[in-house]
C-alpha cells in the first residue's frame, strides 16, 4: 500500500513538522510495517520549473518528428529572462501550453545528469518531462502538460507534480485489510499520535435507496453478494480529462490512469478502502443477474484472456444476451475483474457504477482458481466495509458530474441483506491475563470503543465490532487491539520460567543423530516442500496399486501440478538433485529427514469443529485423531557422481548401489547404537524405482525399513537425472526406539584378534553370516567385520570366501589363547549350521 502523506493529512491533523523518523515510528506502534517512506523532493535535484511554449518548429531533415522548441522559464535559466531552447520529440503540447522543464544542472531519477548539448543541429538548454522521465509514474506517452494558469514560468514545479510529498509504502498483513486505504492507515495514524480523524465516508451525504432502482438488478446468491448498489450518470464528456491531482495519487498507488470514469473507481478504492467498477451503459442489453456461474460457461475478461467459469464463480451477467446454459451472459468477473463487452470506452456518455460487498472466501478461491490477482480482488480477500457501498456511489457520482459533467438519476439501487452482527464477549480481565499488564475494564472499554467498537457491560463485555473490521471475530483478536493501541512497549520484556523438562525426546535426539552421522559422511541436507504430484509418481514407476499411490489431498494447493502431500520423500529430493546438477554441480549427494503422510485409517466423516477458548472434550480429541493422515518420519539420500573425488592420489570413485546400501546401514547403526550395523538385514529386492538387479531391502526383526540402491534407468531418463543415480529411503519411525544408554564399561585387558574366512554359496548374504558369527561367539565377542570378498576357481563354481575380523575381549581378564579360540569355534559351529559355512582351507 503506497499512500502520500498529502493525503492522509486530508483525513487525519499531522503536525506539519513531524520528521521522517517520527511518522515511522507512529505507523510502527500500531503494527504497521513500514517498507520504505520517500522524500520525492529529493528524487530529482537542481532546477525543476514550470515553462511557457513559446515556439514549436519541425527540425528539417530528421526522419523521427522532432521539435525545436522556445520554451519561458522565466529568470530560472537567465537573469535577463530569456526563453530557453530546447529539443523535444513529444507531440502532445502546443504553443502557450505550461510544461515541466528541467535545467542544465539538474539530475533525473537513475542518475541521469541534464546539460546544454547541441543535438539535431540545434542547442538544448534542458528536457520537456514526461511523468516517466521524473518518476511520478511510469507513463511515458507524452510529456506532462500542465493546467492553464496554474503558475508563472519559472516558478518551482515540484508542487505541480507531488514531488514536493513523502509518500509511504507499507506491507500490509491480511487481517489489516482495512489499511488498504487512505481512510485506514489515516485512522490507524490518529490513534497512534492522538490527533482527531476525519473520515472520508463521513463528509458525504449518501442517497439512500430508492423504490424504482437506478438499473435493474437481481441478485440470486445473497451468501456470495450480500449487498449490490448502483447509480447512473447521463451525458458525461467521453473527453473529459482526470483531474491532475487525481493522476498524482493513482499513480503514488501504483496505478495507470485510463480515463475519468475508470479512474474515478480506482481512487474510491484506494481513499475509501471499496472496490467498484463502471459499466458502460449503452453497453447492457438488458438487467442484471448476479448469480453463480455454470458448468461450461466461459467470459473474456479486461486483460483480454478467455476464461472456463467454475460453478463457485459469482458473475454478473446481462439478461439481454441469450445464454443457453443460465439466465444471462457473464459481464464481469465478480470483484476480481470486469469483462470486454462492458467496459467502459473512449466514447462511453452515459455510465452505471457499482459497489457492493462480496464474500471473501468466495473472491480468494476465484483469484487462485483462475491465477488472476487485482487490485481489488486483494482488498475482498481481507475483507470490506460493507457499509461503504452507498458513501463510495455518492462519491463516484460527484467527481464525475464535478469533472466529466452529466447528470445523476435520482433512483438508487441498494439491495441489502444484512448478516447478523457479531457479537464477541470479552471477560474485560482477559487482556491482564493474556498480556501481563494490568489493563482496568474502563480502559480496555476506553480502547475499543476508539476502534468503533460498541462496548457494552463491566467485567464481561459485550462487544460489536464496526463494519471496517471483519477481523475482529475472537476475544483474542479484541485483546489484540487493546495490546497494539494501548502500546507495545507497555509490555514487559521478561521471559517467562521455562516449566522443568527433559529436553530433546528420543525420537527428536534419533533424528539429530541420523542426520548428523550422514552429514559426516558427506552428504549435504535439504527441506524441500511436501508436494507432489500423480506425474511425479509416474516418473518414478511407482505401480497403480501401490501404498504411495493413496495420496492425501490439499483443498487449496498452492500448484495445481502438486495437489498432494508426498507419500515419499524422492520426488522433491530428486527434484533437488536434478536442479543441483543442471547448474553444474556433478557430484552431489543430498539427504532429507521429514514426514510422508498417508490417508487417515477411518477416511469419512467431518473433523470436529474444537474450541479454543476451552480444552476440547476427549472424545472430540479422540475423533479429531482418527481423522488425522499418518505422518511418519522417513530419511532419504540421493547420491550422484564421483562418492571419492579424482585427484593426485587415485582416479576416485563413482557412487553405485554400494554407497546408498552403506548409507542406509549407517541410518540403521546410528539409530540402535547398542546393536550397530549388526541389527540390519540387508536382501535382494525389486521394488520400484530402484534397479531390479541394484536394489537391498533393509530390515530389522522382521520389520521391513525400506529399500537402498541404484534408480532403474527409465527413472533417471524421466527424471532427467544422471546415469546410474542411487538412492535409499528408510522409515525411521519403523526402528524400535532404544532402551536409556548405559555408559559402556571399557576394559583396560588387550583384545585377542582373530582372522576368520568361511565359504558359502555365492547367494548367501555377508549379513546373515556375520550374524551366525555373532551368535555362536558369545559374550566374549567385541566386533566382527567383514573385510575380504573372493570369488575363484579354487573354491569351486558358485562359491565363495568371505573373511572376517574378530576381536575378542574380557573386562575383567586377559583371555587366554584356548577361551579365544573356544570362542573363535563355537562361531564357525553356528555359521556351518546356519548359512552351509566351511572354514576355508579345513
Amino acid at each position: 500500500m503506497r499512500v502520500s502523506l498529502s493525503w492522509l493529512r486530508e483525513h487525519v491533523a499531522i503536525d506539519h513538522g513531524l520528521t521522517v523518523a517520527e511518522l515511522e515510528a507512529a505507523l510502527v506502534r500500531v503494527g504497521l510495517e513500514v517498507e520504505e517512506i520517500v522524500d520525492r523532493s529529493t528524487t530529482v535535484t537542481g532546477s525543476l520549473v514550470v515553462g511557457r511554449v513559446l515556439s514549436i518548429e519541425l527540425v528539417p531533415k530528421v526522419k523521427k518528428s522532432i521539435r525545436h522548441c522556445t520554451v519561458d522559464v522565466g529568470t530560472a535559466a537567465r537573469a535577463d529572462g530569456t526563453p530557453s531552447s530546447i529539443i523535444c520529440g513529444a507531440q502532445n503540447f502546443a504553443v502557450g501550453d505550461l510544461v515541466p522543464v528541467v535545467l542544465p544542472g539538474a539530475v533525473l531519477p537513475g542518475d541521469f545528469a541534464i546539460s546544454a548539448r547541441k543535438t539535431y543541429g540545434r542547442m538544448s538548454e534542458g528536457m520537456i518531462c514526461s511523468e516517466r522521465e521524473l518518476g511520478v509514474s511510469d507513463n511515458h506517452d507524452g510529456i506532462i502538460v500542465l493546467p492553464a494558469g496554474c503558475a508563472d514560468p519559472g516558478t518551482d514545479a515540484r508542487s505541480l507534480l507531488g514531488l514536493d510529498d513523502l509518500v509511504v509504502e507499507l506491507a500490509v498483513t491480511p487481517d489489516r485489510g482495512y489499511c488498504l486505504s487512505a481512510r485506514g492507515v489515516a485512522r490507524e495514524l490518529s490513534h497512534s499520535l492522538g490527533v482527531p480523524f476525519r473520515d472520508p465516508a463521513g463528509t458525504v451525504a449518501p442517497a439512500r435507496g430508492t423504490i424504482r432502482p437506478a438499473y435493474p438488478v437481481q441478485v440470486d446468491d445473497p451468501a456470495g453478494c450480500d449487498r449490490f448498489a448502483a447509480r447512473i450518470v447521463r451525458g458525461t464528456d467521453p473527453a473529459a480529462p482526470s483531474p491532475s491531482w487525481m493522476r498524482q495519487r493513482l499513480a503514488v498507488a501504483g496505478i495507470r490512469s485510463i480515463s475519468l470514469a475508470v479512474d474515478i473507481t480506482n481512487y474510491i478504492m484506494v481513499e475509501l478502502g471499496q472496490p467498484m467498477h463502471a459499466f458502460d451503459l449503452a453497453s447492457l442489453r438488458g438487467g442484471l443477474v448476479v448469480r453463480r456461474a455454470v458448468t461450461g460457461e466461459t467470459m473474456t475478461t479486461l486483460d483480454g484472456v478467455d476464461r472456463v467459469l467454475d460453478p463457485e464463480d459469482m458473475v454478473i451477467c446481462d439478461t439481454g444476451i441469450a445464454n443457453p446454459l443460465a439466465e444471462g451472459t457473464p459481464v464481469s468477473l465478480a470483484a476480481v475483474m470486469g469483462g470486454q463487452t462492458s467496459e467502459v470506452r473512449p466514447d462511453t456518455t452515459e455510465v452505471l457504477f457499482e459497489a457492493a460487498h462480496w464474500d471473501p472466501v468466495m473472491v480468494a478461491r476465484t483469484c487462485r482458481r483462475h491465477r488472476l490477482s487485482s487490485e481489488a480482488a486483494k482488498r475482498w480477500e481481507r475483507g470490506v466495509d460493507r457499509e461503504l457501498c452507498l458513501p463510495a456511489l455518492e462519491m463516484a457520482v460527484r467527481l464525475l458530474t464535478e469533472y466529466g459533467g452529466g447528470t445523476v438519476d435520482a433512483d438508487v439501487l441498494d439491495f441489502d441483506a444484512p448478516p447478523r452482527a457479531n457479537q464477541v464477549i470479552l471477560a474485560a480481565d482477559l487482556p491482564t491475563r493474556i498480556v501481563g499488564v494490568p489493563y482496568s475494564a474502563a480502559r480496555v472499554a476506553e480502547v475499543l470503543t476508539s476502534i468503533g467498537c460498541q462496548v457494552e457491560g463491566e467485567a464481561r463485555l459485550t462487544v460489536t465490532p464496526p463494519s471496517w473490521r471483519p477481523d475482529l471475530t475472537d476475544p483474542a483478536d479484541l485483546v489484540e487491539e487493546v495490546v497494539r493501541l494501548d502500546g507495545y512497549d507497555r509490555v514487559p520484556s521478561q521471559l517467562p520460567t521455562a516449566p522443568p523438562g527433559r529436553g530433546l525426546t528420543p525420537g527428536q535426539r534419533r533424528r539429530r543423530s541420523v542426520g548428523r552421522a550422514l552429514a559426516e559422511a558427506g552428504c549435504y541436507e535439504v527441506l524441500c516442500y511436501p508436494f507432489i504430484g500423480e506425474a511425479a509418481l509416474d516418473a518414478l514407476g511407482i505401480p497403480a496399486d501401490d501404498q504411495r499411490r493413496r495420496l492425501v489431498r490439499l483443498r487449496n494447493p498452492i500448484a495445481e501440478t502438486e495437489p498432494a502431500m508426498r507419500t515419499t520423500l524422492l520426488p522433491p529430493l530428486l527434484a533437488t538433485l536434478r536442479r543441483n546438477t543442471g547448474r553444474g554441480q556433478r557430484d552431489v549427494a543430498l539427504f532429507e529427514i521429514g514426514r510422508v503422510f498417508y490417508p487417515a485409517a477411518r477416511a469419512e466423516g467431518a473433523p470436529p469443529v474444537l474450541p479454543v477458548e476451552r480444552r476440547p472434550s476427549d472424545a472430540d480429541l479422540a475423533l479429531a485423531g482418527e481423522l488425522v493422515p499418518d505422518q511418519p518420519w522417513h530419511v532419504a539420500a540421493v547420491l550422484a557422481g564421483e562418492i571419492e573425488p579424482a585427484g593426485w592420489l587415485g582416479g576416485g570413485r563413482v557412487a553405485d548401489w554400494a554407497d546408498a546400501v552403506e548409507a542406509a546401514t549407517l541410518v540403521v547403526a546410528t539409530a540402535l547404537p547398542e546393536l550397530g550395523a549388526a541389527a540390519v538385514t540387508v536382501r535382494s529386492a525389486a521394488y520400484q524405482p530402484w534397479h531390479p538387479g541394484r536394489c537391498a531391502a533393509l530390515s530389522c526383526d522382521g520389520v521391513l525399513l525400506g529399500h537402498a540402491g541404484e534408480l532403474h534407468p527409465a527413472v533417471c531418463s524421466a527424471m532427467d537425472l544422471p546415469r546410474r543415480t542411487c538412492a535409499m529411503e528408510l522409515n525411521l519411525d519403523a526402528l524400535p526406539l532404544p532402551d536409556p544408554v548405559t555408559a559402556p564399561r571399557v576394559s583396560s585387558f588387550p583384545p585377542a584378534l582373530i582372522d576368520l574366512a568361511l565359504v558359502v554359496d555365492a547367494g548367501t548374504p555377508a549379513i546373515a553370516v556375520q550374524h551366525a558369527i555373532a551368535e555362536g561367539a558369545g559374550d566374549l565377542l567385541e566386533s566382527v567385520r567383514l573385510f575380504d570378498v573372493y570369488a575363484g576357481e579354487q573354491l569351486g563354481a558358485g562359491r565363495k570366501s568371505l573373511a572376517y575380523k574378530l576381536a575378542f575381549r574380557a573386562g575383567d581378564r586377559t583371555l587366554t589363547a584356548q577361551e579365544a579360540v573356544t570362542a573363535r569355534d563355537a562361531a564357525i559351529a553356528r555359521a556351518t549350521e546356519r548359512c552351509g559355512a566351511i572354514l576355508r582351507g579345513a
